[in-house]
This record gives structure tokens, C-alpha cells and sequence, in this order.
């Protein structure tokens, strides 16, 4: 990983093309063999529907109709030869379930990863259902017209085996998932070929017929590769949708059976990556908070979930500057979604005293967001017997100076960010340049595309006034927590137990 200038020149050689499908938008990005940015697109998704009390799902074909709206927005962007555009590299959202016939259609609607459902093995309702995959198997089908599915992106509820990155040899565990194989798409390794572009996907996306499309892993760890986390002395928080921390591992150890340490897939294969316990929709209640205090944006009559606007965060995180540590005694719980097995949990805001203005509160959901991981990635190094060197921020929230500095603060040790703040889009570029050979080795990918763009060191006056807003800090969310508990069991008030229990 290198400093340096932007090198998206793009004026000769071979060009990259990454499709980064995240839970707020598609971002397709056009980089060349040094990682500088040539064309972007990115098209939001539509805000997810909720059938029934603890179902998410997308609407529609959402999913695939952000794609095509951002790759074609890319490709015009690009307006150059699409020879030059040797491969792509394809990242969608982890944890997601998706049923398709026997075509590749989808069968039902995309189950979120906020889908209850997701916490139990699949139910067989449907015939119509023939495979079972994850968001990439569908997406790559559309794409290619081959059904094939991401063995990296296989976390959450499936039959496979973590070593082998290949689905479980014993039928039993696959029956135990409530599936059986032969609804299961062959498994690819990041860097493997899903296909290439067929003349049906290039009519609608405006990609290049025939361009070969490659595998990445789940969108944490292909972010994670993006943003040039190869060195086990250093984390890397993702700002996204779910935030959480993530260290690499060896293959050896098994956290499953360690609280608050999750081994997931690598990016490369047979590479692991150790995760913290994290924030559920973490970056989304920061857009929440933009648009509860601005408005919607012009031209919109409610208020988008999430999505890129830096101009307005821009002018609210100057007014968060100005806040002081703490945010004037505002105290943020971040539990705008609650996990499934504790569905009555919900976020707070305590310590008003008629003091704070849209400045602190802005302050307090940044400071709960650095807060609440520094906690769970002190927990998951004790564990794992590792000292960090240094913090890697990616992901929308990485625009920040003041997130910088405050992570800088709370975590205590210096905070960097890429020249490139979508690790995941540059990760599915890397995979893809591996896969077609324009770098030889995943250290050469990201040695020749990963850029640091600056470095924010922890400034003792804040590290000082941290160490003591943390203590407060952890004292309050468990006192919510207690609180909520409590309610929930005891079903405190007229048909609060249920409703808290069942309102999704």
C-alpha cells in the first residue's frame, strides 16, 4: 500500500471495473492498474419493505436495477473505448438469502440481512424455489448467465465449511439448514471466473459484451482488502450500513465459541478475518439524523435511507465541531435496529437539558459510533492477544475529519484513511486484476492500488476527555439496555412486553 497522488489518469493500459452492491446503494467504479479512479456510477436502493412484524426484504428486482442504473451511469461517465475494460470484479451484500426457480429468476423477493428469518435455517414453502444462494449468486447469474455463487460471501445461515471454503461434505449439516444440495450454486474462490457479460446483461447495463466478470467474498472482508488490511498489528473499522472492526486471522482459530469475536471469510483465498461484535445500521442512523434535522433533499418527500450527500454532513459536522467533547452530556445508545434475539432493544438519546442544538446531536451518534466499536474491539483483541498499531477507517463515514480525529481519541492510536474511501469497490477491482492476471499476486493488487490518503493522530487533550466520556458512555448504554430488559420480561405498562417483543 502506497502515499501519493490521485492516479486515476487512466490514459493507457488496461482498466478495471468494480460492482460494489451495498444495503444503501450500487456503486460501480472504473480504475486503472494503479488504482486511480477513472469513471464512477452509483444509483441508490429503494428503502427495503417490511411484509410482516421482523421481515425485510427489496423490493421488486431492486438489487439488480441498481446495478444497471450504476454501471450504466459509469460507462457513460467513461465514454472511452470498452475494450481497455479487461474484467470486473462483482462485491454484493453478505447475509442476504435469495430464492430462485429454475431459470435464475427470483422466485421471492431478496430476504435482507435485517430479516429474522436469516437467524433460522430456510423453510421450503414455495416449489417454484430451485437453488437457495447468496445476493452474488443471483447477481451473478444475471450478469453471466451462469449459476454459480461466492464462497466468501456464505456467512450467516449455511452449510458450509469454513476451511475448505466449499460447501459441507456430510449431507446431514446441509439438511440441517433446511436445504438440500442440489439447491446450492457451485462455490467459487475470490479471483475465480463467474462468467462473462452475456449480450442480454450488456443490453440493459451497458457493459461490454463478453467482459469476464470475477468473484470476490463478502462485502466486510472485500472492503477490508480494499482499504490495504494485510498486517495483523493493525484493525480496520468499517463505516457502512453495519459498523464493525476487523483484524486478519490464522485458520486455526475458532471464535465461534469466544463471545464477541465472529472468524469469517478472508478476501483471498483461505484467508480469514476476525470481526467484532458491531452496530446494526450504524452509518444509516447517521442519515437518518441528516434528514430528520435538514429535511429531505430537494426534489425528494421522504427522507432517503441513507445514501451519500457530504455537502449537507459537510455543514453538519462543522456544527459538530464546534460541540464540545461529549457532546454537552448527549449520550447516544445505537440500537436503531434491534438483533433478533433481543427484539426489544431500541436507541436512545439521554442527557438533554435544553443546551444542545442539531450540532450535538450530530456529535453524540459520530461519538456512540466510535464509542460503542472501540469497546467491542478492545474485547475482540484481548481475546484474540493483540496490541493494535493502528486504525484503518473505511466506508462512507471515513469523509469525517471529526470522525477521524474522534476515533483517533477513543481508540488511541493513529487513524488512517485510502485515497479512495470505497474499500469495497477497490477490493472488488483488486479480485478482479488477480483474477485476469493484470497484477500476479493479491500483495502486488493492493501494494500497486491501495493509496493512503492521510493520517490522523491522536491528539492528548481529547484522548484525556475521552478516557472519562467512555466510562460515562458505557455505564448509560447498559442502563438502557438493563431498562429495556427489564420492560420486555416483565411487560412492564398496558401491553408493553408484547409490544415491545413484536413490533419489528
Amino acid at each position: 500500500m502506497s502515499r501519493g497522488d490521485d492516479a486515476g489518469s487512466g490514459s493507457g493500459g488496461p482498466l478495471l471495473l468494480s460492482i460494489d452492491n451495498g444495503s444503501q446503494s450500487t456503486k460501480v467504479t472504473i480504475v486503472d492498474a494503479a488504482g486511480g479512479v477513472v469513471a464512477r456510477g452509483r444509483a441508490s436502493l429503494r428503502p427495503p419493505e417490511h411484509p410482516a412484524p421482523g421481515r425485510v426484504e427489496h423490493p421488486d428486482d431492486d438489487l439488480w436495477d441498481s446495478i444497471v442504473d450504476a454501471c450504466r451511469q459509469a460507462m457513460a461517465a467513461y465514454g472511452g473505448d470498452p475494450s481497455r475494460i479487461v474484467a470486473a470484479g462483482l462485491c454484493t451484500i453478505r447475509f442476504c438469502r435469495v430464492l430462485l426457480d429454475a431459470s435464475g429468476a427470483l422466485a421471492a423477493p431478496v430476504i435482507s440481512w435485517m430479516d429474522e428469518r436469516l437467524a433460522r435455517p430456510y423453510e421450503h414453502r414455495d416449489d417454484r424455489v430451485a437453488y437457495v444462494s447468496t445476493s452474488t449468486g443471483y447477481i451473478a447469474g444475471r450478469l453471466t448467465g451462469r449459476l454459480t455463487d461466492a464462497a466468501g460471501n456464505t456467512e450467516g445461515r449455511w452449510p458450509v465449511d469454513h476451511d475448505a471454503w466449499r460447501w459441507s461434505a456430510d449431507d446431514a449439516v446441509i439438511a440441517s439448514e433446511g436445504l438440500r444440495r442440489e439447491q446450492l450454486l457451485p462455490l467459487l474462490l475470490p479471483g475465480e471466473l463467474h462468467g462473462r457479460v452475456t449480450a442480454a446483461a450488456a443490453a440493459a447495463s451497458g457493459l461490454p459484451e463478453g467482459l469476464p466478470v470475477y468473484a470476490t467474498s463478502n462485502d466486510k472482508a472485500v472492503e477490508a482488502l480494499g482499504s490495504g488490511l494485510l498486517d495483523g498489528g493493525e484493525l480496520l473499522l468499517s463505516l457502512g450500513t453495519y459498523v464493525a472492526t476487523m483484524t486478519p486471522g490464522e485458520r486455526d482459530f475458532a471464535p465461534q465459541r469466544v463471545q464477541g469475536v465472529w472468524r469469517n471469510f478472508g478476501a483471498v483465498p483461505g484467508g480469514t478475518y476476525y470481526e467484532s461484535a458491531g452496530v446494526r445500521r450504524g452509518m444509516w442512523t447517521v442519515s437518518w439524523l441528516r434528514d430528520l434535522v435538514l429535511g429531505p433533499r430537494a426534489g425528494e418527500t421522504a427522507a432517503p435511507l441513507g445514501g451519500a450527500d457530504g455537502e449537507r454532513e459537510r455543514v453538519l459536522d462543522a456544527e459538530a465541531m464546534d460541540a464540545p467533547p461529549g457532546a454537552g452530556g448527549l449520550v447516544t445508545v445505537l440500537d436503531w435496529l434491534a438483533p433478533p434475539d433481543e427484539p426489544w432493544r431500541r436507541g436512545a438519546m439521554v442527557g438533554f437539558d435544553g443546551s444542545q442544538g442539531r450540532g450535538h446531536l450530530y456529535r453524540s451518534v459520530l461519538e456512540a459510533l466510535a464509542l460503542t466499536t472501540a469497546d467491542a474491539a478492545t474485547e475482540l483483541l484481548r481475546e484474540l492477544g493483540r496490541t493494535p498499531r493502528a486504525l484503518i477507517v473505511a466506508g462512507g463515514g471515513a469523509r469525517s475529519d471529526l470522525m477521524l480525529r474522534i476515533l483517533a481519541a477513543t481508540y488511541g492510536v493513529p487513524v488512517r484513511r485510502t485515497r479512495f474511501a470505497d474499500g469495497a469497490g477497490m477490493g472488488a477491482a483488486i479480485a478482479a486484476a488477480v483474477g485476469a492476471g493484470v497484477h500476479e499476486t493479491w500483495d502486488d493488487a493492493v501494494d500497486a492500488m491501495v493509496h493512503v490518503a492521510d493520517v490522523v493522530e491522536p491528539e492528548p487533550a481529547l484522548v484525556e476527555a475521552y478516557r472519562d466520556i467512555a466510562a460515562r458512555h458505557r455505564a448509560i448504554r447498559a442502563g438502557v439496555r438493563g431498562m429495556l430488559d427489564d420492560m420486555a420480561h416483565r411487560g412492564s405498562g398496558p401491553g408493553l412486553g408484547k409490544e415491545l417483543e413484536t413490533d419489528g
